[in-house]
C-alpha cells in the first residue's frame, strides 16, 4: 500500500502571510514547513511526502524550498484545493492520502501513525482526529482512502467542499462513508499550537524555546506538560479563533454572532441579531 502524505502549503495567507517559511525556532535555520516535513519523515507508515502548494508565482519560494530539502513539490489551484490534493495523489500513486497542513509545526508523528493504524484496522473510508476536539489544535490529521477522494473531486460542487479538501465526505455525505474518529483520552483542545497570526508565532518560538533543543520531535504529552507547567502559555493566544466550515448563509450567521459575542462587540451583534431576524432571514429560507 502507497501510503502518501501531502502537506497544503501557500505563502498568501490573509492573517499572516509567509507564515510557513518563518524561522522556527525563532533563532534557528528551519522554517515552519521545514519542521513539518521532518516530523512527517519520523512516520514508520508514511511512504512519500509531497508539498502541494499552488501555481502562483508567489509560492516559487515553496517550491525552491522542496528542491533544498529533496521533497517532492505538485503545484495546482490555490482556490481548488480539493483538485489539489486529487491531481497530486493521482501524480503519486497514492493508495491511503494522508492530509495535514503546513501551519502545524508541532504535528505528532505517533498520533499520525496512530491514525493510520485506527483507519486501517476500522476499514474506513475516512478517519480524523479533529471532528470532536480533544486533541490540541494544531496536531489535526485527516486520511482518506484514494477512492474517496476520486468521488470527492469529481462530485464536490460547493466552494467549502473545494476549498477544505475534505468536507464533501463528511458534511455532506456522512452516511454515504464510513467514518473514523480519533479520539484523546482527554480534551487538551484548548491549547492552540497552530499558526493562523503573530500571537500563535510567538507562543510557537516559546514552545520550541522550552522543547526543541532537548527534543527535536516533542510530541503531544511534552507539549501538555508545558501548559501545565507555564499556564501563562494560554492566554498569549487564548482569543485568536479558528476558522470554521460553514457550509451556507445561517452557519455563517451563527459563527458570527458567536465572534461578536465573544468580543463584547454588543452594539454590533445587537445590529446583526435585529436584522438578521427580522429583514433578512426570511429571503433564506
Amino acid at each position: 500500500m502507497n501510503i502518501v502524505c501531502i502537506i497544503q502549503a501557500r505563502t498568501t495567507s490573509s492573517r499572516l502571510p509567509n507564515k510557513v517559511l518563518l524561522n522556527l525556532p525563532y533563532n534557528g535555520d528551519k522554517t515552519v514547513l521545514e519542521q513539518v516535513i521532518n516530523r512527517v519523515k519520523e512516520s514508520k507508515y508514511i511512504n512519500k511526502i509531497v508539498v502541494a502548494t499552488t501555481i502562483n508565482e508567489t509560492d516559487n519560494k515553496i517550491e525552491k524550498l522542496c528542491e533544498s530539502l529533496q521533497i517532492s513539490c505538485f503545484r495546482g489551484s490555490e482556490d481548488n484545493v480539493l483538485s489539489r490534493y486529487y491531481e497530486a495523489a493521482t501524480k503519486y500513486k497514492a493508495d491511503l492520502i494522508i492530509r495535514i497542513t503546513s501551519d502545524c509545526p508541532c504535528i505528532d508523528y505517533e498520533i499520525m501513525d496512530k491514525l493510520i493504524e485506527f483507519h486501517l484496522n476500522n476499514n474506513n473510508d475516512f478517519s480524523s482526529n479533529n471532528q470532536i476536539h480533544s486533541f490540541p489544535h494544531g496536531l489535526d490529521c485527516e486520511i482518506v482512502n484514494y477512492n474517496v477522494l476520486v468521488e470527492a473531486f469529481k462530485n464536490a460542487t460547493e466552494k467549502y467542499e473545494k476549498e477544505h479538501v475534505m468536507p464533501y465526505i463528511y458534511i455532506s455525505n456522512p452516511n454515504k462513508y464510513k467514518l473514523g474518529i480519533l479520539k484523546d483520552k482527554n480534551n487538551n483542545h484548548d491549547i492552540r499550537i497552530t499558526l493562523d497570526t503573530k500571537e500563535d508565532y510567538i507562543l510557537l518560538c516559546l514552545v520550541y524555546d522550552f522543547l526543541y533543543e532537548n527534543d527535536n520531535f516533542f510530541n503531544k504529552d511534552k507539549i501538555i506538560k508545558l501548559f501545565q507547567e507555564k499556564s501563562y502559555l494560554y492566554e498569549i493566544n487564548k482569543n485568536i479563533e479558528q476558522k470554521k466550515v460553514c457550509k451556507d448563509l445561517i452557519e455563517e450567521v451563527e459563527e458570527a454572532k458567536k465572534l461578536l459575542k465573544k468580543q463584547d462587540l454588543n452594539k454590533a451583534y445587537n445590529f446583526l441579531i435585529e436584522n438578521w431576524e427580522k429583514k433578512w432571514k426570511k429571503f433564506v429560507y
